[in-house]
């Protein structure tokens, strides 16, 4: 899957929504619930009760856009349902999307680069 890449901001939403919510209404819970502008280029991360479902909804420039995935075996890794939201980078969205552990996933470490060849 071709993901965002970059400083793309990506907000979860760490409570289960109702998955029954179409793109309109998942922006309506990102401004009511998060008190955060859907319009914004950002992308928002909701899960359903079951684990194995994820919901991202985010402006394009062009539109809201709305994708939806569904994991065949296993769950997704989640924060702990709090009322709240996790920021994730690029790459942790894409292991979360990929259903791996998206804790796992840090920067990239900073290496030096050699002052001189040995």
């Amino acid at each position: 899957m071709i993901g965002p890449t970059g400083a793309v901001k990506v907000m979860v939403a760490t409570k289960p929504v109702d998955f029954r919510k179409g793109a309109e209404g998942l922006a309506a819970l990102v401004r009511e619930t998060m008190g955060a502008d859907p319009f914004c280029g950002a992308i928002y991360v909701f899960r359903a009760k079951r684990a194995d479902r994820v919901k991202l909804v985010y402006f394009d420039g062009t539109g809201v856009c709305l994708l939806a995935k569904r994991l065949e075996d296993g769950k997704f890794c989640w924060p702990a349902i709090t009322d709240g939201v996790v920021r994730l980078t690029a790459a942790q969205l894409q292991a979360l999307l990929e259903g791996l552990d998206w804790r796992r996933v840090h920067d990239a470490r900073e290496t030096r680069a050699p002052v001189a060849a040995s």
